[in-house]
């Protein structure tokens, strides 16, 4: 890769069409520490379930092998729960699919519970705190308008 194309982020090794995709997170900026890592691990491995998400194992010098990791860049961003409501709406309105994690889902310990829980609430009745998708960057900007990354 020369200059120019790191630069830019272009290479040989990665498709012009996967370099035009993000990833983000978007947490309730009021969740404890321990909480926002939480459901940010959660939601985005709702993200990594898609296909061409994650790219190739990684090798070492000495033949270790390591998992692989999402080709796209992941931006995490904070947001009140009107912020979360709006960009769920904005979601929904371009069908971008997106993991949500509910504050009912802190007193869950199984995935099936998980499910159970989110499929007992409407829709406009979620208490959602947390949510991630992988979209087209243009796209995923438009979602993101007016969010701050987090810190």
């Amino acid at each position: 890769m020369n200059k120019a194309d790191h630069e830019t982020g272009n290479s040989d090794e990665t498709p012009a069409t996967e370099q035009s995709m993000k990833i983000a997170v978007v947490l309730r900026s009021d969740l404890e520490p321990w909480q926002r890592l939480n459901v940010a691990a959660f939601t985005i491995s709702g993200v990594a379930s898609q296909a061409d998400a994650v790219g190739e194992d990684y090798f070492d010098a000495t033949g270790n092998r390591y998992l692989p990791m999402f080709k796209d860049p992941v931006l995490v961003f904070g947001a009140s729960p009107e912020e979360i409501g709006r960009t769920i709406e904005r979601a929904r309105s371009r069908d971008v699919p997106f993991a949500i994690f509910t504050r009912d889902l802190f007193g869950t310990f199984n995935d099936v519970d998980n499910r159970a829980a989110v499929a007992a609430v409407s829709a406009d009745a979620l208490e959602v705190i947390g949510l991630a998708f992988r979209a087209d960057r243009k796209i995923a900007d438009k979602i993101l308008k007016g969010l701050k990354l987090a810190l």
